[in-house]
C-alpha cells in the first residue's frame, strides 16, 4: 500500500498540485483532458476520507499578470462533470486575501480551484516567499503533477519545505508514474527494448546515452534516424538531418557496438517529393534515397525487423513516433510500432509508452489499454530516463 492510499485525509484540506495544463481551443474548450482525468482518483480519494481538495495549477505561457485566455475558470464545467456534478469553488487569486479566505471557508466534502500560478513570475523562479504564501492554505502537501516534476518551480519542488516530512505526498498519479519508470529502469525484464523517434538526435541524445547502459536493443525511427544514416555514407536526399551531429551519430554507433547492444536503424522509407498529405510517395531502401526526396516514414522491411526485435522483449519503452503519422499517408509505421507493443504486452512484456507523439498515437490507433502504462509526462519522463533528478520527487522525498 502506498503512503497516500495509507493518509487519512478526514478533516484536513489537501493542497494538490495537479497539472492541468490542457489544450483549449478559441470558444475556451479543452481538446485534450487526459491529465485532468488522470488527477481524478487523487481528489475522490481525499473527499472519500471526509478531507477537502485545493487545486492548483499552472495553464499555458502568461507573460506574468492574469491573462484570460489562461484562467483556469475555463476548466471548472469540465472538471465538475469528472467529478461526477460536484459543485467546484473557483479563487480568483492563488495566494492573497480571495484565496486564503476561500481556502479557511472551505468544508469537507468541497474542491476549491485556484487561479493559474503562472500570473506570478515567482512560480517559475521557484521564489520561497510564494511558495510559502500557497503553503498556508493546506494542511497537507500533495504533488500528483507528474508532467512538471522536472522544474524547479514554487508549487512543485521550494512548496514541500513548508510542511512536515509526514505530510508531504504523492498522489496516486505520481505514484504510478514513479513506479512505472522504476520498473523500466531498475526492475527489468530482459530483453529490454528501447524505441526512440522524434526529429532530433540532439533533443533525445542524453537518453539515448543513459539507455545504453541499460537496453538490450535501441530501435531508432522518425526524423532522428537520417542523421544516423547521413553519418554512416547513406543517400538520405532532402531528409531531415542534423549536420553538426554526424560525428556525434557515429561515437553514439560506436558505443552502442562496444557494449553489445543492438542498436537497429531503419533500413527503407516512405518517401515523399514534398511535406504534404498529399505528397506523391513510393518506398525505396535508405541508401537510395533521391535528392529532392525526404523519408516521412519507415518502410515495410524496416516495420518487420523492429517487429521481430520488439515481440521478443520483455520490457518495451517508447518515446517518439516512427514518421509523421499526422498525416495519412506517412503513419503506417508509427501505427505497425503501436501494435506491436500491444502486441507483446498482450504475450507478457511491460510496455511503457511516453512522451507527448508517442501518446497521441496510442490513442489515435485505439491501443492506449493495450499498453501496461502511458505516461502523463513529456519531459519528465525524458528527464527521468536521462538519469536526471527529478525537483519534485526530490523535494518530496527529502
Amino acid at each position: 500500500m502506498s503512503k497516500f492510499s495509507n493518509y487519512n485525509f478526514a478533516g484536513k484540506r489537501a493542497l494538490i498540485r495537479v497539472d492541468f495544463n490542457v489544450p483549449l481551443n478559441s470558444a475556451f474548450e479543452i481538446t485534450d483532458d487526459t491529465r485532468m482525468t488522470a488527477a481524478v482518483p487523487t481528489i475522490q480519494k481525499v473527499l472519500k476520507d471526509g478531507g477537502s481538495v485545493i487545486l492548483m495549477s499552472h495553464l499555458g505561457r502568461p507573460k506574468g499578470g492574469p491573462e484570460e485566455k489562461f484562467s483556469l475558470k475555463h476548466l471548472i464545467p469540465h472538471l465538475e462533470q469528472l467529478l461526477g456534478g460536484k459543485k467546484v469553488l473557483f479563487a480568483d487569486d492563488c495566494i492573497g486575501d480571495s484565496a486564503q479566505k476561500a481556502s479557511a471557508d472551505l468544508k469537507p466534502g468541497e474542491v476549491l480551484l485556484l487561479e493559474n500560478l503562472r500570473f506570478y513570475k515567482e512560480e517559475e523562479k521557484g521564489d520561497p516567499g510564494f511558495a510559502e504564501k500557497l503553503s498556508k492554505l493546506g494542511d497537507v502537501y500533495v504533488n500528483d503533477a507528474f508532467g512538471t516534476a522536472h522544474r524547479a518551480h514554487a508549487s512543485t519542488a521550494v512548496i514541500a519545505r513548508f510542511f512536515p516530512k509526514d505530510k508531504r505526498l504523492f498522489g496516486l498519479l505520481m505514484e504510478a508514474e514513479v513506479n512505472n519508470a522504476n520498473k523500466v529502469l531498475h526492475d527489468t525484464k530482459r530483453p529490454f527494448t528501447a524505441i526512440l523517434g522524434g526529429a532530433k538526435v540532439s533533443d533525445k541524445i542524453l537518453i539515448i546515452e543513459n539507455l545504453l547502459e541499460k537496453a538490450n536493443n535501441i530501435i531508432i525511427g522518425g526524423g532522428m534516424a537520417y542523421t544516423f544514416l547521413k553519418a554512416q555514407g547513406k543517400q538520405i536526399g532532402s531528409s531531415l538531418c542534423e549536420g553538426d551531429k554526424l560525428d556525434l551519430a557515429l561515437d553514439i554507433l560506436a558505443k552502442a557496438k562496444a557494449k553489445g547492444v543492438s542498436f537497429l536503424l531503419p533500413e527503407d522509407s516512405v518517401i515523399a517529393d514534398k511535406f504534404a498529405a498529399d505528397a506523391n510517395t513510393q518506398v525505396v531502401s535508405n541508401d537510395q534515397i533521391p535528392d529532392g526526396w525526404m523519408g516521412l516514414d519507415i518502410g515495410p522491411a524496416s516495420i518487420a525487423a523492429f517487429s521481430k526485435v520488439i515481440l521478443e522483449s520483455k520490457t518495451v519503452l517508447w518515446n517518439g513516433p516512427m514518421g509523421v503519422f499526422e498525416m495519412e499517408k506517412f503513419q503506417q509505421g508509427t501505427k505497425a510500432i503501436a501494435e506491436m507493443v500491444a502486441k507483446a504486452t498482450s504475450e507478457g512484456a511491460f510496455s511503457l509508452v511516453g512522451g507527448g507523439d508517442s501518446v497521441a498515437a496510442v490513442n489515435q490507433f485505439g491501443l492506449a489499454d493495450k499498453v501496461s502504462y502511458v505516461s502523463t509526462g513529456g519531459g519528465a519522463l525524458l528527464e527521468f530516463f536521462e538519469g536526471k533528478v527529478l525537483p519534485g520527487i526530490s523535494a518530496v522525498e527529502a
